[in-house]
């Protein structure tokens, strides 16, 4: 299997990172191409549009008011459905570090 810094698993054309196995999204190491396939050793995503460099792609479904996890941690909540391939970033997830009005549900 193609690994990355730490061994983590790169896309077979090293295009995109999971840091970990569960985390729901992946991160592009270049522009990732709308309808060009991403292949990591034991999965396949389609980015639905370009995904930019050092930005996020969904691994799996999210539903909305879901915590998303990157490197095994969450770091935010799904403020609407994701769906698999989408670009995650400020206009599906919210924030939840350092928010009172909101309680970090266990994984």
């Amino acid at each position: 299997m193609p690994t990355g810094f730490l061994g983590m698993p790169l896309s077979l054309d090293g295009a995109a990172l999971r840091l970990k196995d569960d985390d729901d999204v992946a991160v592009a190491l270049r522009p990732l191409e709308a309808g060009v396939p991403v292949r990591f050793p034991d999965a396949e995503i389609v980015p639905l549009v370009t995904i930019p460099t050092g930005h996020k792609i969904a691994l799996r479904a999210v539903a909305a008011g879901t915590l998303v996890h990157k490197y095994g941690q969450a770091i935010g909540r799904a403020s609407a459905p994701i769906a698999p391939g989408e670009h995650v970033h400020v206009h599906n997830v919210e924030g939840v570090r350092g928010r009172g009005d909101l309680v970090e549900a266990p994984r």
